[in-house]
């Protein structure tokens, strides 16, 4: 899976940061019902131009159709897998549908596989390759399993709705903005929420931190390595502290809310890195 990392170049390089998604000025209004979702996207147009969308992301938008799936969630957020758990034991078993110690046990696996790329990105970023192992797992089971969510309907369809509106406007027209520049097209597919490759980046996120790791002249969130790679960048670009402790209630662990703002999912982070070792 990795044999294109070039090793010393990424320990070496500085990361490689994209442009980053503009905050719109204004947002379109949000809606309450899925009948509303195509004069939603008309009025996204409108700011998706403004903030610099071409031709090829507006056609996308147009082409977008509403996620039920997405919509559903947004409906009913304890639906989703494992969120209300609060105990990071269960939380992992739920999200993983195994137990806390399997989940330990293959990310152990995958982490010694694949030891030299994770030490690399270490050396580069600053953060252990258990963290990142352990996110890797929890969203996406290591690859195993990407999303069947169009990304430009997905995303579309969370900034739409008013539960999550305009806070997630701005990666709805980031992802617009990886159409225009050949990321993602209309058939790229992902997590319910406009999620993005190996680490269900948000489009938003990935124009800020994605990085080419593996050298190829492309930052791609669905090649591991830099996906892994745009993971441990994110998180040093919001303080994470190279060796240093991230148990619940140090500096690093606050960092963790920057890749998801939720607890129980903090927790269920720094539980299994703690157990995973490097």
């Amino acid at each position: 899976m990795f044999q294109r990392l070039r090793l010393a170049a990424l320990a070496a390089a500085l990361p490689i940061l994209l442009t980053a998604a503009a905050q719109p000025a204004t947002a379109a209004p949000c809606i309450t019902s899925k009948a509303a979702f195509e004069t939603y996207k008309q009025n996204l147009a409108h700011d998706a131009r403004a903030q610099g969308v071409s031709q090829r992301g507006l056609e996308a938008l147009r082409a977008a159709r509403l996620s039920d799936l997405t919509w559903r969630f947004e409906s009913n957020p304890a639906s989703q897998t494992g969120v209300s758990q609060s105990d990071p034991a269960t939380f992992l078993a739920k999200r993983s549908g195994g137990s806390a110690q399997g989940f330990i046990n293959q990310a152990r696996g995958q982490l010694g596989r694949n030891a030299a790329l994770f030490e690399s990105i270490e050396r580069g970023y600053g953060v252990p390759g258990s963290i990142l192992v352990t996110i890797w797992g929890l969203e996406t089971s290591w690859g195993g399993y990407l999303g069947q969510t169009p990304i430009v309907g997905g995303a579309v369809t969370l900034a739409s709705y008013c539960r999550r509106h305009p806070r997630f406007e701005e990666h709805a027209v980031a992802a617009l903005k990886l159409v225009d520049r050949g990321v993602v097209d209309t058939r790229t597919r992902g997590g319910p929420s406009g999620e993005l490759g190996h680490m269900q980046f948000l489009s938003g996120n990935w124009l800020r931190f994605g990085v080419d790791a593996d050298g190829d002249g492309r930052a791609d969130p669905y090649d591991s390595v830099d996906a892994l790679a745009s993971a441990a960048n994110m998180l040093r670009q919001h303080g994470w502290r190279a060796g240093q402790p991230f148990g619940e209630g140090t500096a690093n662990f606050a960092v963790l809310s920057a890749w998801n703002d939720s607890g129980n999912y903090q927790r269920a982070i720094a539980y299994a890195a703690e157990r995973i070792g490097n």
